[in-house]
């Protein structure tokens, strides 16, 4: 039976905690959602309060101080934020492409040092960052070690680790005086095929039904890999039949909710992953409204999801209280009221934290649409 565009849509909201809130702990909603992009400190808070029930931020500080989850350079070689349980088999099978893109960048080949005598220094500078540590401390232990200058073989392995960032406090954990240190969780012990089989399970438990092509835009890896961990997963797997009739892979047994299941209003955070997770966006966001959310530069805005689909965006209102949403399209009086209720919950949830999130990125809003239409809600 061939799934319907709303029935995919509906799929994602629903794996991805946004079809209704959840009582769940931090950790079982970040491993259910498979991983939150954390480019801003931000980020992973208000992705998780659109998904959990009366969620508490200290909850996702302590999390991060006991490296229940941690932040680190994974998918796409940006900033994630993952469970202890998931991260030692992503970051395995991510570490050879991660390898590739930085150590033969001339960032790194300056320093003169080889990748070998680099790989010497890994296990006592993992020992000697038990806690976290700046840059500059990495950079002069790196200079003393191997006689080479520090900050671009620290550059390259501050990305390939395994490290993980350190929580330096501030309202959302991280701040801009950035600490590094060497992650808790057990090194990964299976082959790199096994450690893909497992970051494809996590991409699919969250994302799927998808197709190869999505699963490598959410990694990016190459094809090969993905093929290896697909053929480890095999028995695990079934094909649906996506919109457009091409074959979608997804994890034995998964529901996919009806199409008319009801999709409440959602105010996402900067670089919500399901705006990130496939190669077709289509499932959530309009090609048309894609060059407004999503910039050259790879920033993607606060979003506005209604009945499911991308409508707009948000920021707090730069003059006074309240949240300012921009709409792309004319919305119905319900609609309005529902965003008016999520804006109310959205002010007290930053207020105690960072009432003005996301100001650094005000210059993007001068490039929204002249007729999109500007309401401040719960001011």
């Amino acid at each position: 039976m061939r799934l319907t565009a709303r029935q995919l849509n509906r799929a994602t909201l629903d794996r991805q905690l946004l079809l209704a809130r959840r009582q769940l702990s931090v950790v079982d909603a970040v491993r259910q959602v498979g991983a939150l992009q954390a480019q801003s400190p931000a980020s992973p808070y208000l992705a998780l309060w659109n998904r959990i029930t009366d969620f508490d931020p200290a909850d996702l500080d302590r999390a991060f101080a006991t490296q229940a989850i941690v932040k680190a350079t994974l998918m796409r070689l940006t900033k994630h934020a993952v469970t202890a349980a998931d991260y030692p088999p992503m970051w395995a099978a991510l570490v050879p492409d991660l390898r590739a893109a930085r150590l033969f960048d001339e960032r790194f080949t300056v320093a003169g040092l080889a990748i070998e005598a680099m790989d010497a220094l890994v296990p006592d500078l993992q020992s000697w960052a038990a806690e976290g540590r700046a840059n500059a401390e990495f950079e002069a232990w790196i200079a003393e070690r191997a006689g080479v200058p520090g900050r671009p073989v620290w550059w390259a392995l501050r990305q390939i680790g395994p490290f993980v960032y350190s929580p330096t406090g501030g309202p959302w954990a991280f701040g801009d005086r950035l600490q590094f240190m060497a992650p808790q969780p057990a090194p990964y012990t299976g082959d790199r095929p096994h450690a893909v089989a497992e970051l494809v399970r996590s991409y699919l438990r969250a994302f799927g039904p998808a197709s190869p092509a999505d699963i490598r835009q959410f990694a990016m890896l190459p094809m090969q890999p993905i093929r290896d961990g697909l053929a480890v997963l095999a028995d695990e797997l079934e094909t649906r039949e996506g919109p457009d009739g091409k074959p979608l892979l997804d994890l034995r047994g998964s529901p996919i909710p009806r199409d008319d299941a009801p999709a409440p209003p959602r105010l996402l955070g900067m670089w919500d992953e399901i705006l990130l997770a496939y190669r077709d966006r289509s499932r959530v966001i309009a090609a048309e409204d894609r060059m407004h959310v999503s910039r050259v530069n790879g920033d993607t805005l606060p979003a506005v999801l209604v009945d499911g689909y991308v409508a707009g965006v948000w920021r707090p209102a730069p003059e006074g209280a309240g949240i300012e949403v921009t709409a792309f399209r004319r919305l119905d009086r319900p609609t309005w009221q529902g965003l008016e209720g999520e804006a109310r919950d959205l002010v007290r949830f930053l207020a105690d934290r960072d009432p003005n999130v996301y100001r650094r990125y005000a210059h993007c809003w001068a490039k929204l649409p002249a007729d999109a239409e500007v309401r401040v809600l719960a001011a």
